[in-house]
C-alpha cells in the first residue's frame, strides 16, 4: 500500500442533537463525564445518548458506568450495530488502478435517562 495514497472524502454533515455526545478515542474521559453531568443536572435534559465507533466503544461503556454511579436512578438502553466504511486509495505511480477497501466497524449507542425507558428493549 506504499504505492497508494488515501483519498479523503468529505464527511456528510449530520446534525448532532443537543443531548447527543459522540465519544472519540482521543477525548478525555473526565471531559465527557463533566459535559454529560452538566447536561443532566444543569440543563435538566431528560436523556443523553453516548455514541461511539471502533476503538472508542470501551471508553463509552466506562463513561456510562461512571455516570450511573455518580447520578442515582439513571436508566440505560444500549444498542449495538455495525457500519460499512469504504476507503478509496489512488495510486501514486502510473499503471496502477484505484483500490476500494470496505471495512465493517462496530458502533454502540447508550441512552441514559432520568425517566424509565422502553421495557421491551432487549
Amino acid at each position: 500500500m506504499d504505492r497508494y495514497q488515501k483519498v479523503e472524502k468529505p464527511k456528510p454533515e449530520s446534525p448532532i442533537n443537543e443531548n447527543e455526545i459522540r465519544i472519540t478515542s482521543q477525548g478525555a474521559i473526565r471531559n465527557y463525564i463533566n459535559y454529560a453531568i452538566a447536561l443532566l443536572q444543569d440543563k435538566h435534559v431528560k436523556e443523553i445518548v453516548l455514541k461511539a465507533m471502533g476503538q472508542a466503544i470501551s471508553k463509552t461503556v466506562a463513561i456510562a458506568e461512571i455516570l450511573k454511579k455518580r447520578i442515582p436512578r439513571l436508566h440505560q438502553d444500549t444498542s449495538i450495530s455495525s457500519v460499512s466504511i469504504t476507503d478509496v486509495w489512488e495510486p501514486i505511480e502510473e499503471g496502477l488502478v484505484p483500490v476500494e477497501m470496505t471495512r465493517h466497524v462496530s458502533m454502540i449507542s447508550i441512552t441514559l435517562s432520568t425517566r424509565e425507558l422502553n421495557k421491551n428493549s432487549v
